[in-house]
Parts: C-alpha cells; structure tokens; sequence
C-alpha cells in the first residue's frame, strides 16, 4: 500500500470550478456584428449577448442551452425546453428580458434537435428534429412567429439544415440513399414547397456535407465539405447550374475543414488538422491560394450530427475580419480579431482560471500500425501518484487543445494525465473516423493499449494506480476496457455510460437509436458490450449516471451494476438529476472531488463500495 500524500486543500479543487468560462459563441447570420456567448456557471450554462467591438452584456435572465441561437434583431433567444436535460422536447422562443415566451412548434410530439440555423435575412428559422417517425426540417416564420412547415421529411437519418439567404432554398445532409450508413449526401429543397431541386452526392469516394449558403440574396452556392480525397477538403456547388469549384489542396496534409464562407470577398475560412494540431487558414477562393491565419492551441471544436456541426468555431465578421475563437488545455476559450498582417486584438479576454498546464501531443502506433493521437502531461511538483487516461465521447468527437478544467484539477492533485483520440475521432480522416465500424470495439480497445503503452515508455501508468474515464461512448470504453483490459487498470470512473447496448439501444432517443442499430447490429451486441466480460474485471468501477438520460439510459449499465456487485466485485452507481450532458460548475466539482477521493482510496489499499 502507498503512503499517500495529504489531500490538496479544497480550496485548490474549488478554485478550478469557481471561475464561470465560455462554452461556445454562436454568431447571427446577417449584417448585424452579434453573437450569443454561452458560458458555464455555478448553475449552468448562462448566455450574454455581444454586439461587437462593445463588451457583452449583462447575463440573460433565465438558463440558456449550449446549443440554442440568438435571432437577427437580438430580441429573442431560440431554445430547446426539455424539460431538465432529457434532450427531448420542443423549440420556444424566450424574449431576452425573460418577459415573454413562444412555444414554436405547439401541438407537435416531442423531439430532438439536429439542427438550429436561422437565415441571413433574419426571418426565417430553419430546425432539424427528430421523433418516432424520423427526421424532418422545418422552416418556422420568426416574430411575428409564424406556423412551422415541413420541407423535408425521411424515416432515415438527416441532420443540420442549413437555409439561404432569402429562405428559398433549404440544404439538408441525407443518408435515405444509403440507410444505416452515415455517409451522406447534401439534399437541397425549396424553402416554400420541400420539392427535391438538387443533390451533391461523392459516393462511394466519401461523404459530403453542407456548411453554409453564400450570403447575397440571389446567389444559390453552397460551400460543402467533401472527403472524397479520404481527407476534408472545401468545395463550392452552384446548386442549380451543377457548377462546382474543388480545393484540393495537395500541398497540405491531414484534414482542411471548412468552417465559414465570406462571399462577398471570396474568402473560405477553414481549419487545418494535421496530426490533431490546429492552424486557421483561409482560402481564397479564386485563386486557390492559401494563407495562415493562426496557428497554436484549437480554433474549432468539430462534431458529427448533433445539435451543431461545431461545438464552437471560428468565424467571420460580416465586414470580413476573422474572429478566431481560440483554446487550450490551461487556457479558456477567448475571442481574438485577425487582421490580414497577422496582427491581433483579443475582443473577449479568456476567463482568469487559476495558473494551469499545457498537454503535450504524441502519436503513437496502434497494434495494426495506425497513429492514434495521445495528449498527455505530468504533474509540475514531484513523482505522479498515478495516471488517468480519458477517453472522449461521440464516437464522432475529438479531444482538441482546448480548456479543461477536469484534467488540470488532476494535475493538481498529483496525477500525470492523458487523453486518447482512438479510432471513430474525426479529423483524422475518413478511414479513422469509421475505422470502429464493425469490429465490435476491437480497434479502440488497440488503441487504449497503444496508449498505455507509450505512458509506460515515459515511466507512467503502474497499472496499481492507473484509472481510466469518459463519458457517453467514453464512458462505455471505460467499462469495455476494464474487461478487456483488466491488467492495466486499477479503476474505472465512467459517466453516462452503456454497459449492455441491447437494452440501451431499445430505450434511447429515436436521433441515436437508429444509427447505434446500425453500428451495434445483433452479432455485435455480445462483444461490444462490457457486461460480457464480467469475469474479467478486477478493477474498482464507479458509474456516474443522469436519471433522464435518453442518450445512454440508466437500463443500459443497471444490469451491469448488480451482476457485478452480486459477484464480489467492487462497484458503485451513483445516479444524478439530469441529462446526457449536464453543465454547471459545481455539479463539476461535485463529480471531480468524488473522483479524486476514489482514486485516492485505492491508493490506500481500500475498496470503492466500502
């Protein structure tokens, strides 16, 4: 047993949580220089609004969600009411004194959201939503609200409409030619009668995907992202002529990922990724030619068909002028404007969090050769009391060098840390991205191995003080690998977890259940999932569940939890009020300091359960 250091004071825990931070910033389409400034509280998330160069306002009366946007005359916060984190509910708009409050789609099922977008003209608000029928885009008459119409409809999986200018026309990413399988193609319909005008289809080189409409009313291009070079790359499509302008760009490795489009001058912002580092390039868009905006830490935070195709991005300005939205992993998200010399000027400070520490990048071989990106650092004073290894969600996510508050607390406390981009991450490539597809968790267990491996060349991950964590499909890898992988880990801290996908899937929302069908087919079931290997597991296990999850339901590690437990192994469940992806700071501490006193108590020798 280790003699264990005394616990850092609470102080130094309370004062990584205490600090409110930007989540995201969600610009408004139009002329009007605004955005909406979600930022974490104490009690959650919390939204400013800022019209630039002035400094954002006063915080809005009422909670707002990550995901919701802010209309064009800055009078009306758009927002899914759920209910408390569900993530099934129904669209209102909410006044921004608090005094009012619309429901939008009244008389219509519940829902989730995959897709929230409003016009440039600033009358027209264009939502994705999903219920038991299937997927639908509906275009909604902003104040004076008007009565939704359904521009498309599909029992199969579609997601982030976008809208144009006027509102005539409505894109939409569809895989009804392909169900099942998410790769799709960009569907475009009338914003009036839903009728088909155009598809952009690269199949079978890759999928393609819309970003945004050009901006002059009249003008019917899309910028898209196509991967049809197995890697992102901009294109421009003149939806009804057919024209189409690709950018290859064969002198840059990696992924070019189109976030933005200034049409008026020709300018394609995009992110660069090469190795899952970030530099903020711009294109221009006649010539082809690309210039550097930025390099060092992220400046996006990429997402594959949820509410947003970015949790958060860079951008630009109706003038033009680049808003770099910016991060590290000891540095919160701050607004920065680039000028075209290179120079900038931070428009919104980064939060003042306490003095942190940056991760290094490696990249390290898996069984079969591929790279698979590992972030990782030491704790700045003396030898690690151990290592925590965090395994991201999605699987269509990727852990950027982006603020976290979680990873620099367990510096704090004394533990090397490191953080896995395994097979299903995206900006890695096609291949990567769908490299987990139908191998029931076998690539991402490799790469869970390569990973502690490589802390084991630098001196770290002792597997008696080794732990792993994630949530949602990093809270599943947490428990598939403590099975599978028994002799690596010391224990298992898992949030929002499956455990047994047969009963998880059957009780899930219908926006993931039909795409988990596809991924987790009957003969993957048994393998994929952690309560199959029961036997195996010698580690502590903590779950950490929200009791209206309808993303990984509770049903889907119940199970898991008793059999467990009724075999002598060591394991607790604690269940929390809330969703699949709560916010609030001190639900944050709540769940770092449970974490770090279990940690700690198997430092000592002494079981999670006792």
């Amino acid at each position: 047993m280790l003699e264990v250091p005394a616990v850092p004071s609470d102080e130094a825990l309370e004062a990584r949580f205490a600090v409110p931070y930007l989540l995201t910033v969600r610009p408004v389409p139009g002329p009007a220089d605004l955005a909406l400034l979600v930022e974490n509280h104490p009690d959650g998330s919390r939204a400013r609004i800022w019209g630039a160069p002035d400094a954002p306002g006063d915080l809005l009366p009422f909670p707002v969600g990550v995901g919701a946007i802010l209309t064009s005359d800055a009078r009306w916060v758009v927002d899914l009411d759920d209910g408390g984190g569900s993530e099934v509910g129904g669209l209102v708009a909410i006044a921004v004194d608090g005094s009012e409050r619309v429901a939008l789609t009244p008389g219509r099922a519940p829902y989730v959201l995959r897709g929230l977008e409003s016009s440039y003209d600033g009358r027209s608000i264009v939502a994705t939503v999903v219920d038991e029928d299937g997927f639908h885009v509906l275009v909604i008459p902003a104040a004076p609200w008007g009565e939704p119409r359904v521009v498309y409809s599909n029992p199969v999986e579609a997601w982030y409409g976008q809208i144009s200018p006027d509102g005539s026309l409505v894109a939409v990413d569809t895989t009804a030619h392909n169900p099942g399988i998410r790769r799709p193609l960009v569907t475009v319909v009338d914003g009036a009668t839903g009728d088909t005008v155009a598809t952009l289809d690269d199949l079978p080189a890759g999928p393609i995907r819309s970003v945004r409409f050009a901006a002059d009313a009249g003008d019917d291009r899309l910028l898209v992202n196509t991967e049809r070079t197995g890697f992102s790359r901009p294109a421009i499509w003149s939806v009804r002529t057919g024209e189409r302008r690709d950018y290859d760009l064969p002198e840059l490795a990696g992924e070019v990922i189109p976030v933005d489009w200034h049409s008026s001058s020709g300018r394609i912002l995009a992110v660069h990724v090469d190795d899952g580092l970030h530099r903020l390039v711009e294109i221009d868009e006649t010539s082809g030619s690309v210039r550097l905006v930025a390099e060092g830490g992220s400046v996006a935070d990429p997402d594959v068909a949820d509410l947003h195709p970015f949790q958060w991005a860079s951008y630009y300005a109706p003038s033009g002028a680049i808003r770099a939205v910016r991060s590290t992993w000891d540095v919160p998200l701050h607004v920065e404007e680039i000028a075209a010399d290179g120079s900038a000027v931070t428009l919104i400070e980064p939060a003042s969090v306490p003095a942190g520490h940056p991760l290094a990048s490696a990249m390290v071989p898996s069984a079969d050769g591929t790279r698979v990106q590992l972030w990782w650092a030491r704790p700045s004073h003396g030898d690690p009391l151990g290592t925590v290894l965090t395994i991201h969600g999605g699987p269509n996510l990727v852990t950027v060098d982006g603020y976290d508050p979680s990873a620099q607390a367990w510096l704090d406390a004394g533990f090397a840390v490191a953080s896995l981009n395994y097979r299903g991450s995206v900006t890695f490539g096609r291949d990567f991205r769908e490299g987990f597809w139908g191998v029931g968790g076998d690539r991402e267990i490799d790469d869970v191995a390569a990973a502690i491996g490589f802390l084991r060349e630098q001196g770290l991950a002792d597997p008696s003080t080794t732990f792993i964590t994630g949530a949602s499909y990093g809270g599943h890898m947490t428990l598939l690998s403590v099975g599978r992988l028994p002799e690596l880990f010391a224990g298992g801290l898992a949030h929002v977890a499956v455990a047994e996908w047969s009963a998880a899937i059957e009780a899930m929302n219908p926006a993931v259940r039909s795409v988990w069908s596809s991924w987790v087919p009957p003969e993957l079931v048994k393998p994929f999932s952690a309560i199959t290997y029961l036997e195996d597991v010698t580690a502590s296990v903590w779950i950490n569940q929200g009791d209206v999850d309808t993303r990984t339901p509770i049903v889907g590690v119940q199970r898991y939890v008793d059999e467990l437990s009724a075999r002598g192994g060591d394991v607790v469940l604690d269940v929390f009020e809330g969703g699949h992806e709560p916010t609030g700071l001190e639900a944050a501490a709540v769940d770092q300091r449970r974490m770090h006193d279990l940690a700690r108590r198997t430092l000592r020798g002494e079981r999670w359960d006792a």
